[in-house]
Parts: C-alpha cells; structure tokens; sequence
C-alpha cells in the first residue's frame, strides 16, 4: 500500500500507540485549522470527551481498586501570565444558541471514529487531550467578549 493511501486510513487496533495518536491529532488539527473552527466549539467538543473518557476510565479503576494520576484527572493549569477573563458574566444561553452544531457534530465524529476504531487507550487518548484543554483554557482566559470565543482556536505551529 502507498504512503499515502495508509495516512488516509484509521490504525488499526494492532498498530502502535503513537501511530493512533498522531492520526487522531492530525485529523483534529486538520479539521480545526481548515474550518477555522471557534474556540467555544472546539472546546465544547474536547471538554465531552474529556468528561466521557475520564468517568469511564474512573470506573475502571474503580472496579480495579487502581488510582489514576492527577495528570490524567485533572487539567493542566492555566499559564500564570495569563489574565483571567470575565467569562463568566457571559450569557451561556446566548453563546450557545450561536454555535454551530453541525460542524461540531463532524469534529466530535472525527474523534469518536478514530478513538473506537483504531481502539486507542482512554489513557492516551485522555492525555492527548489535556493538550488541547490547555491551548482552549489559555485562550478562553484572554476573551474579553463574547466575540472572542468565536474566534478561530490559535493552534501553536509544532502542534
């Protein structure tokens, strides 16, 4: 099979762990950069699965008798030099009524397709994104207006 071809498809459940994740982070940068995809969106997106893989992955451990770290737990703190918004005082209603369901359902797809199909490990997967968390976080610290959550999300270039 041609190079290309294989970038194309999703890893298999055999393939290596650093194969899935990097397809999984590819096809999320991707998606992200080419539809200029709002911080608000992103962020509702990665924060559903976040909340859903750790309650699994909780109970598991629970069933176990296993701890899990706090890094995987837990988000990464916001950067210090970074001014705290007022956010709260934003009307979640309002914010929620402009979001754009359809592109987020096709980027939530993009990553439950790729989690269940490649079978890649809530672990990794989790840790992935908590990266992503951090880059949403610092930027949703900044917004000053509603408007700067529907700013395209900033991804860092080596990201």
């Amino acid at each position: 099979m041609a190079d290309d071809e294989s970038r194309d498809m999703i890893p298999r459940s055999e393939d290596s762990t650093e194969d899935k994740l990097l397809f999984l982070q590819e096809n999320m940068v991707n998606f992200v950069n080419q539809y200029n995809l709002p911080i608000i969106e992103t962020s509702l997106v990665i924060s559903k699965y976040l909340r859903i893989l750790t309650q699994s992955l909780v109970g598991q451990a629970e069933n176990n008798n296993e701890i899990i770290p706090p890094e995987i737990l837990n988000p990464i703190p916001i950067e210090k030099n970074v001014l705290r918004s007022s956010i709260s005082e934003f009307s979640l209603d309002s914010l929620l009524n402009q979001v754009d369901n359809d592109r987020m359902d096709i980027f939530d797809t993009i990553i439950r397709t790729i989690i269940n199909s490649s079978e890649l490990n809530f672990t990794d997967a989790i840790l992935l994104l908590r990266d992503w968390e951090s880059i949403i976080r610092n930027q949703l610290a900044k917004a000053t207006s509603p408007g700067h959550l529907f700013s395209p999300l900033e991804l860092p270039n080596d990201f």
